[in-house]
């Protein structure tokens, strides 16, 4: 009688043990698939025709529609990063929101830079990284003055206690069909945007960088097969891509780690905010081999093995996640 009620109690105890364990993945699985679960690539995300819509520059995308997935639900960390520090430009929506995510939840502390006018969507992120217990570091500002990136720099690292990743996320999009309607003014703003501060901000970080850190900049498809109406926003990831492979080499002998991710066609406000034409925002991501456009929460692992230790031989590369165009 008592083997038998201890069998029992073993029993329920191990159903119970089963269940607490799969609870987790239950629960992502209703915001996305969890870890390990296969799904279709062409239907696990909204797929164009999209609802024709437009903001101001630069967005939200808290008022997209379908809003994007930036892994909110689904990311399920591992300690992959536990302690690390880092700095993520563009860090309220997008890729830099997917990546934020991904760290804290990896066991990272996030400081995020965003334009003032995002404030309702970097509140959001600075909550999920607070959620995840890692400190959150919301520094909003415009990166196009040295002053103002020496100071973020400063910033994040007396809010974060030293600093150890960079990303350099943050860019302006614009399409506009002609060199002759490119403004003198629209062409300053996008490079000192895409261009000037990631060397402003890798300049100021780079002391505070010890063997081990890691930088990370975010270029493009347009970057190898440009589009005729992003004339200027593609030549900029273009340098992008070419500064990644240029300080990987020169910063090898520090101990420090250089790389690039590469989208193709990523659901952001950078394409409702002057990014994309009204047409072509309804098709968005159509002519892609998976037939829609990416989600930002598709390129949060890239961020993270990147960043993470065992990535350790990664330097000078481009990671591309194109849906099936585009390079690398």
């Amino acid at each position: 009688m008592q083997d038998t009620t201890r069998r029992q109690a073993l029993k329920a105890a191990t159903i119970g043990a089963a269940a607490a364990m799969a609870s987790p993945a239950v629960a992502q699985s209703q915001g996305g698939s969890a870890r390990g679960g296969k799904q279709n690539p062409r239907t696990k995300y909204p797929v164009p025709p999209f609802k024709e819509q437009s903001q101001p520059w630069p967005g939200l995308a808290s008022r997209m529609d379908p809003r994007p997935d930036h892994g909110e639900t689904s990311y399920r960390g591992s300690g992959r990063l536990e302690g690390r520090k880092a700095l993520i430009t563009g860090g309220d929506s997008g890729m830099g929101r997917a990546a934020a995510i991904a760290f804290a939840r990896e066991g990272a502390d996030v400081a995020i830079n965003y334009l003032s006018e995002e404030e309702p969507d970097a509140r959001e992120v600075v909550d999920l990284i607070r959620q995840a217990g890692r400190k959150a570091v919301p520094i909003p500002g415009d990166l196009r003055t040295a002053a103002f990136c020496q100071q973020l720099v400063a910033q994040a690292v007396s809010g974060l206690g030293g600093l150890d990743i960079v990303v350099c996320n943050a860019a302006r999009q614009q399409s506009i069909p002609s060199i002759l309607d490119v403004s003198d003014e629209e062409f300053d703003r996008t490079m000192k945007t895409n261009i000037y501060a990631p060397f402003w901000i890798i300049r100021a970080a780079l002391p505070h960088l010890e063997p081990g850190s890691a930088i990370i900049g975010t270029t493009s498809e347009q970057a190898y097969n440009p589009d005729p109406d992003l004339y200027v926003y593609a030549q900029t990831k273009a340098a992008t891509m070419n500064y990644v492979k240029s300080l990987a080499k020169q910063l090898g002998s520090k101990g420090i780690r250089v790389n690039g991710v590469a989208p193709g066609p990523i659901w952001t406000p950078l394409q409702i905010s002057g990014g994309a034409g009204p047409a072509k925002v309804v098709t968005f991501g159509a002519t892609s081999a998976l037939g829609r456009p990416g989600q930002p929460a598709e390129l949060a692992g890239i961020f993270v093995r990147l960043a993470e230790d065992d990535g350790s031989y990664t330097t000078g590369n481009v990671y591309g996640a194109g849906g099936g165009q585009g390079q690398p």
